[in-house]
């Protein structure tokens, strides 16, 4: 297959306990580095737990984020460290695995080795690409200046500070609540959208509503865009009108068949013509790959994702793999897979097994390339408390507070370690118990940050 087991002996270096010092090679033993500890990344990780391989795991934070609910960090009903999991921590007992904290600024496929922002390149035999995705805008002008993604804690935290601190300057100056200092634009009706407003919604009257009871906080506008004909487009009619009916009934505003065309700090400008007085836009339209898979030098599809054979490996280079978001995988039937975590995880399972075989077969074994076959398990979204939509590939939906539970009970399998699931139940229970919101705290450095409209802090991913 081209994969090379006994490659060239760059370095001798090993640290502690026999584990491979990130970097540096093990003589005689197979290379195997992963790029990005989302869901994608992980899976391949621990579907090596048994395979004679040194493994690198190679990110730019120490951490693994639970991206679903990212919406919950930027409306205060969790805190950052109740998402995100330190990735040394997860495989603390597998003792093929070292960890390297950097961003990959380029890819040598001939010479098989990464360069990074800081520290030595990073040799390889077998390459897996997990890289994820970064929000899209489109070139929608003053997005990237003045909208708020959400597909890193980051965007979340930034998020939730400026929301906070556009109430503490609303409490100090009145009358900018009628410049629309409070009221919020989302673009975007896919889950994240749907979620972000339904939890938006939420916060405005059962958290702050009365934690600022001198403000009017009932005429603070959230209005939910799409450019399609109607919410979730990947669910089915009746879902998307289920949440259409839930959000507007708690009083989103929903225009469907309307874009952003420009942002402004304090307008948001729409294809219909009309300009909204919003000081907040988030941006939940689209995703496209990490700019990473362009350093492949692969084909790329329209959303910059790696064009992959069937065995997600790179076209010409079988000893490189693409999966999750990063990757233009396909299905059966020939449609694209979604950038959601299912397809990551199953990918990386697979994945891990080709590994697994290939290494087995250059010690004397016999493996083949197998197609991989993604299973549909449905799809889920939140509308807010005791509301969500639940659809399975039999045909068979949950709405309401059945579906919600099961969307709780999911994402609480998910979630990264024993405590980060304890303290998001907790959380859970006692937000729903009490409406109380306890992650709503403006540091000092918080209120520095937000004094201009776009906060840029960057608190997490130090190597950018």
């Amino acid at each position: 297959m081209g994969v090379r087991c006994g490659a060239v002996d760059r370095s001798r270096v090993t640290s502690g306990a026999g584990r491979a010092a990130p970097g540096a090679r093990v003589t005689g033993r197979h290379r195997v580095v992963v790029v990005g500890a989302g869901f994608g990344g992980l899976s391949v990780v621990k579907g090596l737990r048994e395979t004679p391989v040194d493994v690198v795991l190679v990110d730019a934070n120490n951490f693994h984020t639970f991206q679903p609910l990212l919406y919950q960090v930027a409306t205060a009903g969790l805190d950052d460290d109740n998402v995100a999991y330190a990735v040394r921590g997860i495989f603390r007992r597998q003792r093929n695995v070292a960890v390297r904290m950097a961003r990959v600024t380029d890819i040598d496929l001939a010479e098989r080795r990464l360069r990074v922002d800081h520290g030595a390149e990073i040799t390889y035999d077998t390459l897996v690409l997990a890289a994820g995705a970064v929000s899209n805008d489109f070139g929608t002008p003053g997005v990237e200046e003045h909208g708020f993604p959400l597909k890193s804690l980051d965007h979340a935290l930034d998020l939730r500070a400026h929301l906070l601190d556009r109430f503490e300057h609303a409490a100090a100056r009145h009358e900018l609540v009628d410049d629309g200092v409070l009221d919020v634009v989302i673009c975007g009706g896919g889950p994240t959208g749907v979620e972000m407003a339904g939890g938006l919604m939420e916060l405005y009257e059962r958290v702050l509503g009365p934690d600022f009871p001198n403000l009017p906080v009932q005429r603070a506008r959230v209005l939910l865009v799409e450019m399609g004909a109607r919410l979730l487009p990947g669910f089915s009619e009746q879902s998307a009108a289920r949440a259409a009916s839930t959000l507007t009934a708690r009083g989103v505003e929903i225009r469907c068949g309307v874009g952003v065309t420009a942002v402004e700090p304090t307008r948001v400008h729409l294809s219909d013509g009309s300009v909204v007085a919003a000081h907040t836009l988030v941006w939940a339209a689209g995703v496209r790959a990490n700019p990473l898979a362009a350093a492949l030098g692969a084909e790329l599809d329209r959303r910059g994702r790696v064009v992959v054979d069937d065995d997600l490996s790179v076209p010409g280079h079988p000893e490189v793999f693409a999966i999750g978001d990063i990757a233009a995988a396909r299905d059966p039937d020939g449609a694209l897979l979604p950038q959601v975590a299912q397809p990551a995880l199953q990918a990386g399972r697979h994945v891990a097994r080709q590994i697994h075989g290939r290494v087995i077969a250059a010690a004397g074994g016999a493996s083949e390339p197998e197609p991989f076959r993604y299973v549909d398990k449905g799809s889920m979204a939140t509308i807010g408390r005791n509301e969500a939509v639940a659809e399975f590939p039999n045909g068979r939906r949950l709405a309401g507070f059945v579906g919600w539970l099961a969307w709780l009970g999911l994402h609480l399998v998910y979630l990264m370690g024993f405590r980060n699931r304890a303290n998001v139940f907790v959380n859970w229970a006692w937000n729903y118990l009490t409406y109380d919101h306890g992650s709503r705290i403006l540091a000092e450095w918080d209120r520095s940050d937000v004094a201009a409209h776009r906060p840029r802090r960057r608190r997490y991913q130090l190597s950018e």
